[in-house]
């Protein structure tokens, strides 16, 4: 287990509760890219694949949090964006 790559996640994970917030409250997707997402989500994934297949360790439960926050961040955008075209 690296005591960076730990650090590494904590501090991208820092960032999430608030993206998630502001995107909850704005109702509105400008700023936000979800290929960007898409891809940041696709990240994650592969780090909880590595932690699976070659060097598991309870690292995997910080990668795992942070793409829940992710995930939950592309939820709002999908919904922010219908709410924008309901208008």
């Amino acid at each position: 287990m690296s005591v960076f790559e730990i650090l590494m996640l904590l501090c991208f994970g820092a960032a999430w509760p608030f993206s998630i917030y502001k995107s909850y409250t704005s109702r509105s997707v400008k700023g936000k890219s979800p290929i960007f997402l898409l891809v940041l989500m696709s990240g994650y994934v592969f780090g909880i694949l590595n932690k699976l297949f070659y060097h598991y360790d309870h690292v995997i439960f910080l990668y795992m949090l942070n793409l829940v926050m992710i995930s939950t961040d592309f939820g709002l955008y999908l919904r922010n964006k219908k709410l924008g075209e309901e208008c």
